[in-house]
């Protein structure tokens, strides 16, 4: 008897470990606890991806960077836009760094060929009514709520794991009830495969916050039957 209560305990606690794990999981990434963060309502969680409404917001852009290389093509289109909210702008004004920076990623026809990559940061809620333009970059605005599936990932990004976690994010929704919206997307907009946004300082070593996103316009309901 009381072995079987010493073995219910350690079910419960084991039960309660990784509903603390799947929280944590689920939580905002640290660096939006420190710094401002584009806000969302996660509609969808399962193992492997995370389905997220975002709400209408700006965003400054990079012209399109065809390079072979992700690691290089966003640092280059971060050093813009970093020098963007240094006060390299219309304004001449200092702008409060965000989180995450996104990198767009539009894959070539071949292992070498160069892709075509397009780096945003996400405009702070005082600038939002009027982010200052600059010269080479873009001011994109996400009209209405736009939603994205998610799959998170640590470390620092290299160039293959692009590949392999997007892969990873579209095999945890096939059979689900977004697959047909990401599908969609995908069909409507092929050349916008995927997007890596990546929530740290490049000199933060530990702790490091990267995800995965396939963005869609459209989010169905359980039912299949409602669009939002």
């Amino acid at each position: 008897m009381a072995m079987a209560r010493r073995s219910c305990a350690l079910l419960v606690a084991a039960t309660a470990l990784l509903a603390m794990v799947a929280a944590a999981d689920a939580a905002v990434p640290p660096s939006c606890e420190r710094i401002e963060c584009p806000a969302y309502e996660v509609l969808d969680s399962a193992n492997g991806f995370e389905i997220r409404r975002y709400t209408d917001a700006m965003w400054v852009s990079t012209a399109p960077i065809q390079d072979i290389s992700f690691v290089a093509a966003t640092r280059s289109g971060f050093l813009q836009l970093f020098d963007y909210i240094q006060g390299k702008n219309a304004y001449n004004e200092t702008i409060e760094m965000t989180a995450p920076v996104l990198t767009e990623v539009s894959p070539s026809d071949g292992p070498f060929c160069a892709s075509s990559f397009v780096v945003s940061f996400y405009v702070p809620a005082k600038n939002q009514a009027d982010p200052p333009p600059a010269a080479g970059l873009r001011v994109r605005r996400w009209a209405g709520p736009r939603y994205a599936a998610v799959r998170r990932f640590g470390g620092f990004v290299a160039d293959a794991d692009v590949g392999e976690q997007a892969a990873r994010l579209d095999a945890s929704l096939q059979g689900t009830r977004w697959a047909a919206a990401v599908n969609e997307a995908r069909r409507a907009d092929p050349k916008s495969a995927y997007t890596v946004a990546q929530y740290n300082s490049p000199f933060e070593f530990t702790g490091r916050v990267n995800e995965i996103w396939m963005l869609f316009d459209g989010a169905t309901e359980a039912s299949g039957a409602h669009v939002l």
